[in-house]
């Protein structure tokens, strides 16, 4: 088993929740990551099977991306593109972008696809909530252009955020668009609490619905 999977957030400066915050939201994610998975695996199985036939390649995607004090991680997605770019250049999607399965469109509108991100939770490299993690490829670029872009770091990445249910999600076609949301993510480093984490996982489900820049 991972040594990651007892380590619970271990804060920068930048984040001042104390440590209880921190145990009690690792537990709160083992046990919702877990239950949830059990119920979500006859629907995962069978997007895995429309994936296949809908195009060629695996039915997951994996891509390496910064987690905790900028550890790498692979994380996991239903693939929902033609492409499995994990290098140096990675495109991010944009609207109509002809990459996307016709599966995918769907998946991606109603975030199905970041269900087995579930799994990344329970192996301690996510949590439920806390900044999106990009590719390597855009935090190098934007950490070289946004100041403070590294303190997203200071916590766990999260399947859903702050940043999220303010309207910044999807694609960040400009360095103002991501200016946005690093702003956005930053604040929760600085204001997490369970409270806070409560808050974002309700108001999740009413973004998702509205599919804004979901593409």
């Amino acid at each position: 088993m991972p040594a990651s999977f007892f380590v619970f957030d271990l804060p920068a400066e930048v984040c001042p929740a104390g440590q209880g915050y921190f145990l009690v939201k690792r537990l709160i994610d083992m046990m919702f990551a877990a239950v949830t998975l059990v119920f979500a695996l006859p629907l995962l199985l069978l997007l895995a099977i429309l994936i296949k036939c809908d195009t060629a390649g695996p039915a997951l995607f994996r891509q390496t991306r910064l987690g905790l004090n900028g550890k790498p991680f692979e994380v996991l997605k239903l693939r929902t593109m033609t492409v499995q770019e994990n290098g140096v250049s990675v495109a991010q999607a944009h609207r109509d972008d002809p990459r996307v399965t016709r599966i995918g469109r769907f998946l991606r509108a109603a975030s199905l696809d970041e269900l087995p991100q579930l799994i990344n939770v329970l192996k301690g490299e996510m949590s439920l909530v806390g900044p999106r993690p990009h590719a390597v490829a855009h935090d190098r670029h934007f950490g070289r252009v946004i100041p403070g872009y590294a303190g997203r770091q200071a916590v766990k990445p999260g399947i859903t955020g702050w940043a999220q249910v303010n309207g910044a999600r999807g694609e960040t076609a400009t360095i103002q668009a991501m200016e946005t949301r690093v702003a956005l993510d930053l604040w929760y480093v600085r204001h997490a609490d369970l409270a806070l984490d409560l808050r974002i996982l309700l108001r999740t489900p009413v973004e998702v619905l509205k599919a804004r820049n979901a593409y």
